[in-house]
């Protein structure tokens, strides 16, 4: 698996990770939205880098130009409900790729921190011989994504499969080294120190899909 690990230079990157993890300013859902969603940006743009591309001629008002443009097709799929700040990140560049939602959460059969992925609702456009851009915030334990991954095999054979996630545990990424693979390309804004007891990313930054769309029963 190659890994891309965004946040290792100073960029302004940092300064959203910054925001989306201050507990003085995360709990503004509208500022905590648009950081996800310009942290997305940021990804997209970086991810970019790794496609392929075309020359094309177009007609400027004066003259002809020759230019490239993205030759690969695109299905950004994001993991409901966490996801989709991140999602509206990567579409505000990647304006005409086609899109896929998939549910996973943690499901708690004994009402302890044992857990199993249940993956439910699913609507994908067809990812047959295209890059599938599949993007969740935290990648913990990385068992959703795999799951999610696993799901969208049943739908057909992608070109290529990259990986979006804004902070990551080192838990996650050895999960995702073992299971995906080993073309997969992760892109990471942030790798976190650990999980704790309870599974969850330390210091992380809390539950992203609360954070945005407020809190769940």
């Amino acid at each position: 698996m190659q890994i891309h690990h965004l946040s290792e230079k100073n960029s302004v990157l940092n300064h959203f990770l910054g925001e989306i993890r201050n507990v003085n300013v995360h709990n503004d859902s509208m500022r905590f939205r648009r950081n996800i969603e310009r942290i997305g940006e940021i990804m997209a743009y970086e991810l970019s880098k790794e496609l392929a591309y075309e020359a094309v001629e177009i007609q400027t008002p004066l003259a002809i130009k020759k230019t490239t443009q993205i030759k690969d097709k695109l299905v950004l799929c994001s993991i409901l409900r966490a996801g989709l700040t991140l999602h509206l990140g990567f579409l505000n560049y990647f304006d005409t790729a086609e899109n896929g939602f998939i549910s996973a959460y943690r499901y708690h059969p004994n009402n302890d921190d044992d857990f199993e992925i249940k993956v439910e609702y699913q609507a994908v456009a067809d990812i047959n011989n295209k890059n599938v851009l599949l993007m969740d915030p935290m990648l913990a334990t990385g068992q959703s994504i795999v799951s999610v991954y696993n799901k969208l095999l049943e739908r057909g054979t992608p070109a290529a499969i990259h990986i979006a996630v804004v902070i990551a545990a080192p838990e996650g990424i050895d999960f995702l080294k073992k299971n995906l693979p080993e073309n997969c390309h992760l892109w990471i804004a942030a790798i976190d120190e650990k999980l704790n007891e309870h599974y969850y990313i330390v210091p992380g930054l809390g539950d992203a899909g609360d954070l945005a769309f407020g809190s769940k029963l």
